[in-house]
């Protein structure tokens, strides 16, 4: 008997893909193009026209972090509904020169003048998702100076020139992104500024409509000519501070002068003779890691991508992963997050144990004793540079608060805080927020291999522990490893404090066949049809045989990779 969890609609969603699946001459048919193959440079982002200005960079002369750093801006441009200089941003970056990988965290600290003491005597229970409150300190434009003082080479003029332009002039909005606009609004529409800024004729743009930003064309260019001060010391800081405490807030101008990005060595774990690397926490990017030494006990191979043997695995060793995530990961200036011990094999031989090939669990308890959207790109250069970046606003548009006649929302990254005392992640002022956005590498004998990311939240960890084994177990190629249905877990235990005691909700993607889905609900596995939650894939590998890039471009979103 089909129990309630499978929905109708995920039903005729597998019969329509069965009926209507289009054969390939090469590859899998689920893959929606064949991978970019070119020699000088590639760039894979999440809209084509940033694609394409990071390519023009590149054509001037410019480095990988030159051309992330002008695609960044674009995305903020055209793809507010996932990044902007009101978020925050980390980046892997391969320097050829040096044979060796650098991490930034550009994420932004609390408030210092926002206690804790705040939200108790106001009878919060969490942190508000929009509004003043959830507004912490913005990274990206740091992060963006920080980059370009260790790698750029062009001036910073002419890499942000293509963005100001298109802000002053309009671009047309592209279909995913006008339908997240319009979802936004009414969400948003209230927040002082944010009308003007975003739907000046009182409306979002539709689908192909030119939009114009000429707030945010005159904040890149005063960034572009004054510099980051521009950004944390002067007339824009000013007016953040003024506009938060207007709308009873407490981010301040000291708080943003007193700004700085961290350069951090990323972690990483063997995968199958495969180095994958994260960065460590504030982000999640190690749950990654667990995930995969985990699954590494296993014959993955030989179970294939639609068995359930294989899901139900993945699902286990995720939740796993989830439950050390939702306990340990923080700040690590302000908590000793035990990185070391959670990467290793031994620990994971040990969770390993926990699992039952044969019923799903409800709840796991953290392995040690206790002591929603976003964009990614990356670039690769003629000389063998390649840029891993990530950055976000989160939920979306951020917090909804629009500082007046700069062009951009800030960011809601504090409401990843949780209240519970005695917390690794408990709010503090002057603290980084448990972040979500993760930039992903791999390389293979010390050398650079793939770069690669997997936007949407909580999918994140998921998406990259499936890209390596997609590619690495079940031998896909570059654009296949995206376009291969997914495995999209939700429920565990979060960091913000709230706890899984029913085993969560497991979504699959249309593509994996009923028999699949009727066996892990036989293993105890709720499963319910959801859209869009499944994130979104940009990618480049270095072939060094050929002495090739390849691109790969996320087919649930509007990007496009290309190189030259």
């Amino acid at each position: 008997m089909i129990k309630n969890y499978l929905s109708l609609a995920l039903l005729l969603s597998l019969l329509t893909l069965q009926a209507f699946s289009q054969d390939r001459v090469t590859g899998h048919n689920f893959a929606t193009r064949s991978e970019v193959i070119a020699q000088n440079g590639m760039a894979a982002t999440s809209h084509p026209l940033a694609t394409q200005v990071a390519l023009d960079i590149l054509k001037q002369g410019g480095s990988a972090v030159d051309a992330a750093i002008a695609a960044n801006a674009i995305l903020g441009l055209m793809e507010p509904t996932g990044c902007g200089i009101g978020g925050d941003l980390f980046a892997i970056i391969w320097d050829s020169e040096t044979a060796r990988l650098h991490g930034l965290n550009a994420s932004g600290r609390s408030p210092k003048s926002l206690t804790i003491d705040y939200f108790h005597d106001n009878d919060y229970e969490l942190i508000p998702q929009r509004g003043a409150l959830s507004v912490s300190v913005p990274g990206t434009v740091d992060g963006w100076f920080e980059m370009h003082e260790k790698f750029g080479k062009l001036d910073m003029t002419a890499i942000l020139q293509p963005a100001i332009d298109y802000a002053r002039e309009g671009f047309p909005v592209t279909e995913l992104i006008a339908y997240y606009l319009k979802r936004s609004a009414p969400i948003l529409e209230g927040f002082p500024n944010f009308k003007e800024t975003y739907m000046p004729d009182g409306r979002m743009p539709e689908k192909g409509e030119i939009f114009k930003n000429p707030y945010l064309g005159n904040t890149y260019e005063t960034i572009a000519r004054e510099g980051r001060d521009a950004f944390y010391k002067g007339e824009i800081a000013r007016t953040i501070e003024t506009y938060i405490r207007e709308n009873g807030g407490f981010l301040s101008y000291e708080d943003l002068a007193a700004h700085q990005s961290e350069w951090v060595e990323p972690v990483s774990s063997n995968y199958r003779g495969y180095d994958v690397w994260q960065l460590p926490p504030n982000g999640q990017g190690i749950a990654t890691l667990q995930i995969l030494n985990i699954l590494e006990g296993y014959d993955i191979a030989s179970k294939g991508l639609y068995s359930p043997e294989y899901i139900h695995l993945f699902v286990e060793a995720k939740k796993l992963a989830f439950e050390d995530r939702a306990r340990y990961y923080a700040d690590m200036d302000f908590s000793p997050v035990p990185v070391e011990k959670l990467i290793s094999k031994e620990y994971a031989a040990e969770r390993r144990k926990l699992i039952d090939p044969d019923r799903a669990s409800r709840q796991y308890a953290p392995g040690l004793e206790e002591s929603p959207n976003t964009i990614y790109l990356t670039v690769a250069d003629k000389d063998g540079n390649m840029v891993s970046l990530i950055q976000s606003n989160y939920r979306g548009m951020g917090s909804g608060m629009t500082p007046p006649g700069l062009g951009f929302v800030l960011q809601n990254r504090g409401e990843g805080f949780t209240l519970k005392e005695g917390h690794f992640n408990t709010y503090e002022p002057g603290k980084r927020p448990f972040h979500t956005i993760i930039p992903g590498f791999i390389t293979k004998n010390d050398k650079p291999f793939m770069s690669f990311g997997v936007m949407g939240g909580a999918m994140q960890p998921q998406g990259h522990a499936q890209i390596v084994i997609n590619m690495i177990d079940f031998g896909m190629n570059l654009q296949e490893a995206g376009d291969a249905p997914r495995i999209h877990h939700r429920g565990s235990s979060e960091p913000t404090g709230q706890q899984m005691t029913d085993g969560g909700i497991l979504n699959l993607e249309s593509g994996f066949p009923y028999e699949t889905l009727r066996e892990l609900m036989e293993k105890g596995h709720r499963i319910q049809w959801a859209s869009g939650p499944y994130g979104g894939y940009q990618a480049i590998m270095w072939d060094p045989v050929n002495k090739v890039y390849y691109g790969a471009s996320e087919s649930r979103k509007d990007g496009q990779a290309a190189g030259y």
